[in-house]
């Protein structure tokens, strides 16, 4: 089951980020983090801003919506998206809450 908690104006959500992937994808979840590969390198913010870049398009929201609060050099990270709540953010990620 995914870590999500309600934050001021939305959701914040665990991710965990495998870098230098052959492409961008969900992988589904692991641990309570929804696992996320990515093709960027962990290097100089790039696997931050491929995230940052990635998520917008597959929860159809603007880029301005998400923001990295913990983890810049981590590949654990927590990420704050505005203006969704987590039965939103659970549908449009097609993942299922589990009981």
């Amino acid at each position: 089951m995914l870590k999500l908690s309600k934050s001021a104006g939305g959701v914040r959500l665990e991710v965990k980020v495998q870098p230098r992937s052959s492409r961008n994808q969900i992988v589904g979840e692991q641990n309570g983090a929804l696992k996320i590969r990515l093709t960027a390198p962990p290097v100089d913010g790039e696997a931050n801003a491929a995230l940052i870049c990635f998520l917008p398009s597959r929860l159809r929201i603007p880029r301005q919506k998400i923001h990295l609060v913990k983890g810049d050099t981590s590949r654990q990270k927590i990420v704050e998206i505005d203006g969704l709540d987590p039965d939103q953010l659970l549908a449009r990620l097609d993942l299922k809450p589990s009981l």
